[in-house]
């Protein structure tokens, strides 16, 4: 399997050229607000069983995948610290195991873009952070530091280019992944 891990702060783009790419590539769109938001409606977020079963779902998916004959799948993910600092590492560790590979991918945008998106109707509606105050405490108390994670193979600023134009940065990847099968 093929596996693009988006990941990037909140409101940096992730679900929206994920969705660009999915639909250009025939890839899996693993939106980690499935599962997060699934769980919600059980767990507060942040607690232990939370935190197990968000992990344990992900990774889940990601090797019934692998052993399904998935040949792509995109995975969205906003690096904060309930997520154990392994995670991604444990990510590419079982997709290769897989005989698969990992593409790291990270977006960002400015401070005052990303505090504009959050206001945008759609993040209410897929139960998103939508709120710059809390965002603002969040970031303060390193909420979203992604020291954790890989070096990206490909780094995206999306405030200085559209959804459809950042999806044409990934794309190329994909089909380079498409054509080694």
């Amino acid at each position: 399997m093929k596996l693009l891990f988006l990941y990037g702060m909140p409101a940096t783009g992730k679900l929206t050229v994920a969705r660009i790419v999915a639909k250009q590539t025939g890839y899996k769109l693993f939106h980690n607000h499935l599962v997060v938001d699934m769980l919600l409606s059980t767990f507060e977020f942040g607690s232990k069983p939370f935190r197990m079963l968000r992990e344990e779902m992900w990774l889940s998916v990601m090797r019934e995948a692998c052993a399904a004959g998935v040949e792509g799948m995109i995975f969205t993910f906003a690096p904060e610290p309930t997520v154990s600092p392994d995670f991604a590492e444990q990510v590419a560790r079982l997709v290769e195991t897989q005989g698969g590979e990992v593409f790291f991918v990270r977006l960002t945008c400015a401070p005052d873009t990303l505090l504009s998106r959050l206001g945008n109707p759609s993040r209410a509606v897929g139960g998103k952070l939508t709120s710059a105050a809390l965002f603002k405490e969040l970031q303060s108390s390193g909420a979203f530091e992604d020291a954790h994670m890989p070096a990206p193979s490909l780094a995206i600023a999306t405030d200085n280019v559209s959804p459809e134009e950042a999806a044409q940065q990934i794309f190329p990847y994909c089909l380079h992944l498409q054509e080694q099968n």
